[in-house]
């Protein structure tokens, strides 16, 4: 067999291996860490290209681990879904740890710059393995990959806010990994099926004879990923998090750690349980209320909040709700703009981290009040911000209109024309608290710090104009990305 087709194994495989090697060039080789890094997640990106390249020309396949095959082996089926969720974490993952090679050394001690990269890498591998695995017990062991190296890059600060906000969130998590690990073992005991489409084709049959064990499984699954996603009301662990860390971190535990639990959500309630199950419990129900909640109350939070990163922090939670209502309306245009969103929101809440963090690099000034005039002092990052906020909004033209606009459709598509409204009430709420910080970044005498902001270092400037660039050009030709989410969406559907 030729290496390319090992593809879906060695795109999880080499970060994972890599992440093992780092420690030992941090020790022998520091000036190797962040090239290799970037060489890695480099590789991961051009192989989740190939993978979704070969998927849109000849269809899904399946990778056996070893050449087992299931029920006794690991596999990973590259589908749509798959390798769009694999183009978005590599995609965003490395303009984020370019970003970071010099904004990094400025927030962490000289020693545990090494360990960081590890973290990185194996967070990178076990989100990528989350998309391309198609076993649950394989699931639950990346998912606990990815939250031991979430908990790590927060708390690898040492600050008192990173270590305390570092443990709510170890705490949360834990129970989330309690719940998922009850859940797969109450399947299994009914099922004696780990594989995703053995579980699909024997689950109709076992829910006849064990209904309660089949509604117990769901009901932890929904729970357990639903903190590990910060879908409301499970979301408390996340605005301590998301803005007392490294702002790389923030930029890829906001951007895409909260998705691949959504992403795997959606995998189980569309691949795994059975439509029949839909009338047994009101699961599509509950997550529309949760999504809607989400909304409008991470909104209104984000809206009275006055340190900037915590204030795009409460935004995530509000955004992670059109995920969920995508999924939860379950029409043909909601669930694509759900799945849509995934990407979108990556691109644009990845970017508006890594601005506030070029503005706390440059004048150490977090309170929104104390940013008045940045955009006249530093008009690239708040030019980059200014996209970003739009983006969020949803002015035509940004990324950001595209998801909420399928969303609106699928509501109306699905008979629920309440939900359009609340997309576009939660467009107005992201205007209230997006707006005013532009008006005030453009329109303002910048004073303090702001006035004479430090230098930003080029690789930091670049990252903005490419993301901000990303978010103009894909909200101009959305079809760069629609056919593969259709695609995607079509699938999970059955159409």
């Amino acid at each position: 067999m030729s290496a390319a087709a090992h593809l879906p194994a060695l795109t999880v495989v080499v970060p994972l291996f890599f992440a093992y090697l780092m420690p030992l060039l941090a020790r022998w080789r520091k000036s190797w860490c962040a090239a290799t890094t970037l060489a890695v997640l480099a590789f991961t990106f051009f192989s989740s290209l190939y993978l979704a390249n070969r998927v849109m020309s000849s269809g899904p396949f399946v990778y056996h681990m070893g050449g087992w095959a299931p029920p006794w082996g690991i596999e990973f089926y590259v589908d749509y879904l798959a390798v769009f969720t694999a183009l978005t974490i590599s995609g965003i993952g490395l303009p984020v740890i370019v970003y970071g090679i010099k904004d990094l050394p400025h927030e962490l001690k000289e020693g545990v710059l090494g360990w960081y990269y590890t973290l990185y890498l194996l967070l990178m591998a076990s989100m990528l393995g989350m998309a391309l695995t198609n076993d649950l017990f394989n699931l639950f062991v990346f998912v606990e990959i990815c939250a031991i190296a979430s908990c790590a890059i927060i708390s690898i600060k040492e600050s008192r806010e990173c270590v305390e906000a570092a443990f709510k969130y170890l705490v949360l998590s834990a129970v989330g990994s309690g719940c998922l690990l009850l859940a797969i073992a109450l399947i299994y005991m009914v099922t004696g099926h780990l594989n995703f489409t053995f579980l699909a084709a024997t689950l109709p049959g076992v829910m006849a004879v064990y209904p309660k064990n089949i509604l117990a499984a769901l009901a932890l699954l929904m729970v357990g990923l639903g903190v590990k996603a910060a879908l409301f009301p499970l979301h408390v662990w996340l605005p301590d998090a998301h803005s007392s860390a490294p702002s790389p971190s923030s930029a890829v535990l906001s951007g895409l750690v909260i998705k691949i639990y959504a992403v795997a959500m959606i995998k189980l309630l569309y691949k795994v349980f059975p439509a029949t199950f839909a009338g047994m419990a009101p699961v599509m129900a509950m997550l529309l209320w949760m999504s809607t909640l989400a909304i409008i109350i991470g909104s209104m939070f984000a809206i009275v909040q006055e340190d900037i990163k915590k204030m795009l922090a409460y935004s995530s939670i509000a955004q992670i709700g059109y995920v969920f209502l995508g999924v939860g309306l379950a029409s043909h245009n909601a669930l694509l703009g759900g799945i849509l969103h995934i990407f979108n929101h990556a691109m644009m809440k990845a970017m508006l981290f890594l601005a506030a963090g070029a503005f706390i690099y440059a004048t150490g000034v977090r309170k929104l009040s104390q940013l008045k005039g940045i955009g006249v002092t530093m008009p690239v990052p708040a030019g980059a911000f200014a996209i970003g906020a739009m983006a969020m909004v949803g002015i035509p033209v940004t990324n950001g209109f595209w998801s909420k606009w399928y969303l609106a459709l699928g509501a109306l598509d699905a008979g629920k024309p309440l939900f359009a409204a609340v997309v576009l009430v939660s467009s107005l709420l992201n205007g209230i608290y997006y707006l005013p910080i532009i008006v005030n970044a453009f329109f303002s005498k910048p004073e303090g710090a702001v006035a004479k902001p430090g230098r930003l270092p080029a690789v930091m400037t670049g990252t903005l104009v490419v993301l901000g660039a990303g978010c103009i050009i894909f909200g101009i030709f959305p079809s760069l990305v629609l056919g593969l989410v259709s695609r995607a969406t079509r699938l999970l559907l059955g159409l």
